[in-house]
């Protein structure tokens, strides 16, 4: 425990800060286009189950869907594969919508306080669109979260949004994927107590930061890559190991709101335009885009 907390005293402020003003905001946004060819991207965010025994006198808070005990590592990941926030401890019962919908991390977006810059044109156009996170179909579907179409009944250039989207969505996924092989102590039950396992996990994020920072060519051969620009996927070393559990999705009072849908739709015409398009996304079918 003293030498995770070293760790993290030592490292924290270096490797692992929220940002809170709109030029670190720009900054990563800057380069989610640069990189995943999406606009206006603050972060991409999921959650993951980390298996822990039982802790006493909890009932059934920590049992998840999965049938087991744990706690939830929620995330939100910059376009670089390095945690820019997180949030450690949610009980394993709890849904990654319930954990998201108490951070502290949405108050702030949705108070103006974290620092989004004002919105304005996506790349070649000419009307304003807010900034905003991507995450999966867990998330409710707001301006300042966009999330893929479902599957059922997409037309093509649905799929087109889903894949363009995606591409930025899944940096989050390989960003798991990554720190759970190389410490593994995750992928095992952990026997300490819920405050320890947090103190245990935070550690391995910053580790993990540092390494990205330090020497970032060294996980690459890990993660996802699309080869003959963009044509053939190949799917990153990290998904032939035992990987973490991902949290449960749920519906009903977690819906989509009117200026989500609208904001969506403008950013799907934008990506089937001249003004968003990228090479070969029309060679993208059914089949290419689930991958992403």
């Amino acid at each position: 425990m003293e030498v995770c907390q070293d760790i993290i005293d030592e490292y924290k402020d270096e490797v692992m800060n929220c940002p809170t003003t709109t030029e670190e905001w720009r900054a990563i946004s800057d380069k989610f286009m640069e990189r995943w060819n999406f606009p206006h991207t603050c972060g991409a965010l999921d959650g993951k189950h980390v298996n822990c025994k039982c802790p006493p006198n909890s009932g059934s808070l920590y049992y998840n869907y999965k049938g087991f005990f744990s706690v939830v590592l929620m995330a939100l990941v910059d376009a670089d594969y390095k945690f820019i926030w997180a949030d450690i401890g949610g009980m394993g019962s709890a849904s990654d919508a319930q954990i998201y919908n108490a951070s502290e991390l949405k108050e702030c977006v949705e108070d103006g306080s974290l620092g989004f810059p004002d919105p304005n044109p996506l790349p070649n156009d000419n009307q304003d669109v807010p900034y905003f996170f991507v995450g999966n179909d867990a998330f409710a579907l707001r301006p300042n979260m966009m999330k893929p179409y479902s599957l059922r009944g997409m037309t093509r250039p649905d799929r087109i949004l889903n894949y363009r989207l995606s591409r930025a969505r899944r940096v989050v996924e390989n960003d798991f994927g990554i720190l759970a092989n190389r410490f593994q102590v995750l992928l095992s039950t952990m026997q300490q107590q819920p405050e320890t396992v947090k103190l245990i996990v935070t550690a391995c994020m910053i580790l993990h930061n540092l390494m990205r920072t330090r020497y970032p060519g060294m996980q690459n051969q890990q993660l996802d890559r699309a080869e003959n620009m963009g044509r053939d996927y190949v799917p990153g070393a990290w998904r032939t190991g035992i990987n973490l559990q991902d949290t449960r999705v749920v519906t009903g009072s977690n819906t989509s709101n009117k200026e989500g849908k609208k904001q969506r739709n403008l950013i799907k015409h934008w990506a089937n335009s001249e003004a968003g398009s990228m090479a070969r996304q029309d060679d993208i079918d059914k089949t290419h885009n689930t991958l992403f």
